[in-house]
């Protein structure tokens, strides 16, 4: 989901009164009442930066940003399907947004709560779709392609989930959540050179590999 804090002056107090200001001038800048929310959000003032999103959808519907802050205010709130609806409408506000078909798989995924089956592969089926159009409109976007091989993993395809975390760390090498992805298929299906590989890269990149991974791998170690 959006890192909501990202990039804030190092005075937010002055920055939030600085847009307010503008908004006292200007109250029906969409992007204004949007950047607000976003320092609003880095300060953790949900209530109010829930309110400017709104504002900010009511000057620029098109603001398919402000939908998945509200995404991410309700996923918060551990409100799942509220979470799906506002990426859902993100999508819907703006053609082609790919974080928005990205969270709405994210969410797809967690509902996956094992009480019915056949339910739960619809879920997993339908986050696919979502994670191949948001592939399809950015490229770049390597969480897609992770949360991808994790669909693909949870309908038993392991070799489709380690194609799609290959593709992960092609578009960037360092990112540790693919290795521990690839560490964990590739352990599954015996490549252990592999899986140990991938373990170590992603702790080398700072990821909290489980114990039990490391423990499996540990007797396919060349002394």
């Amino acid at each position: 989901m959006t890192d909501q804090g990202k990039n804030l002056p190092k005075d937010a107090d002055e920055h939030i009164a600085e847009l307010k200001s503008r908004l006292g001038q200007n109250d029906e800048c969409g992007t204004t009442h949007y950047n607000l929310a976003v320092a609003l959000l880095g300060k953790q003032e949900y209530v109010e930066a829930e309110k400017e999103l709104h504002e900010a959808i009511d000057c620029s519907p098109s603001l398919a940003e402000a939908y998945v802050l509200l995404g991410g205010i309700c996923l918060q709130r551990k409100d799942l399907e509220g979470c799906y609806r506002f990426n859902q409408r993100a999508v819907k506000a703006r053609a082609g947004f790919a974080e928005g078909y990205g969270n709405m798989a994210f969410v797809l995924l967690q509902l996956v709560d094992g009480k019915d089956p056949k339910e739960d592969q619809e879920k997993v089926d339908k986050a696919i779709k979502n994670l191949k159009k948001a592939i399809i409109h950015n490229k770049n976007f390597v969480q897609a392609y992770t949360t991808l091989g994790t669909a693909y993993f949870m309908k038993g395809l392991v070799k489709e989930g380690i194609k799609a975390n290959l593709e992960a760390i092609e578009v960037q090498p360092e990112f540790p959540v693919a290795h521990n992805n690839l560490s964990v298929a590739y352990l599954e299906i015996g490549e252990f050179d592999k899986a140990i590989i991938h373990c170590d890269k992603a702790i080398e990149l700072g990821f909290e590999v489980a114990q039990e991974l490391e423990d499996e791998l540990a007797p396919h170690r060349k002394a």
